[in-house]
């Protein structure tokens, strides 16, 4: 069978299923079954050994299991990155974190101590270090495999000797300051997650989407030790969810936290919230103030 046929007929099933840009899934499928880039999918009249694995990749991605599950892959930043069952797959709305973080260090030479609390696949961490070379950070999470799967990726990309990972429940075990504090808490309510898109509400582990009954579960974690975790002039910049930024906003301030401003993703969501000590008065680059 050509690739041709098969990328047509892949096509047609995606279709089928729903997907938003099935032919482009189709290929990305087909290049991977192939072990090839997609751009290696020129030659339509190619014929497949072995295509009945290429249809069970189909069938898997049909039956709307993320596509990212399936290749184990995930492009961020710009970093390529593993993904596993530990772990959330990142999205491209997590990449306004990594904005708004150059925003607040804009200088590439300086010496920065970075904490990603909540790390996953590390794509906000190694994403901040792989534009400042001078930068270390350490990665927490809870979960062993996803501590493990960060470390793999930062050996990945040369970034293994600027960072450290630890396997914790968010900063528990910690005592040093750092000058960027990054996390992507859970901040879904529990019980959102069953109507939520199928890729996300089967396929992504309940630990890393679950925020409690109203979302807020892990802010109120993070609230009490965020300051304790700042150097003089640090930054803590926290990912929302919709319509969260006046709530967690004020438990911020609750706890002795200065809100500096919230950066809107692609969508025009509230989706980065940036909170310092009370005590600093660090100016950075242009952000929408909150209210």
């Amino acid at each position: 069978m050509t690739l041709k046929t098969l990328l047509q007929s892949a096509t047609q099933a995606l279709t089928q299923a729903g997907l938003e840009a099935p032919r482009h899934e189709a290929r990305l499928l087909l290049a991977h079954a192939l072990g090839v880039p997609p751009s290696a999918l020129l030659d339509g009249e190619r014929r497949m050994r072995e295509p009945a694995e290429f249809a069970r990749l189909v069938a898997r991605r049909a039956g709307r299991e993320p596509l990212a599950r399936i290749t184990g892959r995930r492009g961020f930043w710009t970093l390529d990155l593993a993904v596993s069952d530990d772990t959330l797959i990142p999205r491209p709305d997590s990449e306004t974190l990594v904005e708004a973080a150059l925003v607040v260090c804009p200088d590439p030479e300086a010496p920065l101590r970075v904490l990603d609390l909540g790390t996953g696949t590390g794509c906000l961490l190694l994403a901040v270090l792989a534009e400042r070379p001078r930068a270390w950070g350490l990665g927490v999470d809870r979960v062993a495999g996803a501590a493990r799967l960060a470390a793999a990726n930062a050996h990945a990309h040369g970034l293994a000797e600027r960072s450290a990972f630890v396997v914790a429940d968010w900063a528990a075990p910690l005592a040093g300051r750092f000058d960027l504090v990054l996390a992507n808490p859970p901040y879904i309510p529990g019980a959102d997650i069953p109507g939520l898109m199928p890729e996300v509400a089967l396929h992504e582990p309940g630990s890393a989407l679950d925020g409690g009954a109203d979302g807020m579960d892990a802010y109120r974690a993070l609230a009490p030790v965020l300051a304790g975790l700042l150097a003089p002039d640090g930054t803590a910049i926290l990912e929302l969810g919709q319509g969260q930024a006046g709530a967690v906003s004020g438990l911020m301030h609750a706890h002795g936290l200065d809100v500096r401003g919230v950066r809107a993703d692609l969508h025009g969501v509230g989706r980065a919230l940036l909170v310092q000590a009370e005590r600093s008065k660090k100016p950075f680059g242009k952000l929408a103030r909150l209210g």
